[in-house]
């Protein structure tokens, strides 16, 4: 997992990354990852075909996942096996 590259979502907006929030009241999300470029795009035209010009796609090396989750106070990662449906695999790092 962590010696291969994944992408992520970032808002134009504001910097922030896709996450899927499922507990709100606690506050920690889970950061969203795709394994291809046009896997993010899929989703994002898929799910929020309006909002998806407010996006960008990046690249994170998966050494730098701890790092990334740690930062911004993510409690795991979502990692999506089929941005159509969409299927989601949800992973808490130790």
């Amino acid at each position: 997992m962590f010696s291969q590259t994944y992408y992520v979502l970032r808002s134009k907006r504001d910097g922030q990354y896709l996450a899927a929030r499922p507990r709100q009241e606690e506050g920690q999300g889970f950061l969203m990852l795709f394994a291809a470029d046009h896997e993010a795009l899929t989703y994002v035209n898929q799910h929020a075909a309006t909002l998806a010009d407010q996006f960008s796609v990046e690249s994170v090396a998966g050494g730098q996942l701890k790092t990334l989750l740690s930062r911004w106070g993510y409690g795991g990662i979502g990692l999506v096996k089929d941005p159509l449906t969409p299927s989601v695999e949800f992973l808490t790092l130790a």
